[in-house]
């Protein structure tokens, strides 16, 4: 994986876990009932670690390069996107008076597990 492109990622997803947790302390806490603001909580704060993971990832790219790093690093970037922004549509469809598909439930622990498969992979891809 080239370090740009991970560093990106980690920029974009940090900048926005920042930009989505100022939102919900200052606008959804007053929309959200206790649960829903929770989750969208949740949603940010998986977010933003997994942003510092991909961000560390970036300085190590060249030094991990390999199939498992870049497998790696890729659960992390779609985990992220499958689990905190399913989490974000989850706990605010109120707001937006949508319906959610019956799928987008089940994308959540999709995301989850890329999460945690690419905590795996990002040990076995360490080298000494």
């Amino acid at each position: 994986m080239i370090p740009k492109i991970v560093h990106l990622f980690a920029c974009f997803y940090g900048a926005t876990a920042v930009i989505l947790g100022a939102l919900g302390a200052h606008w959804l806490k007053t929309r959200l009932d206790s649960l829903q603001l929770e989750s969208f909580k949740t949603g940010v704060h998986y977010q933003l670690i997994h942003a510092v993971v991909l961000l560390i990832a970036g300085f190590y790219a060249e030094k991990m390069a390999g199939r498992l790093f870049n497998s790696a690093v890729a659960c992390f970037i779609l985990g992220i996107f499958f689990f905190s922004g399913s989490i974000y549509i989850l706990s605010t469809k109120v707001i937006w008076n949508i319906q959610t598909p019956w799928w987008l439930g089940p994308i959540t622990p999709l995301g989850g597990l890329l999460l945690i498969v690419g905590w795996i992979l990002f040990a076995l891809a360490y080298k000494n």
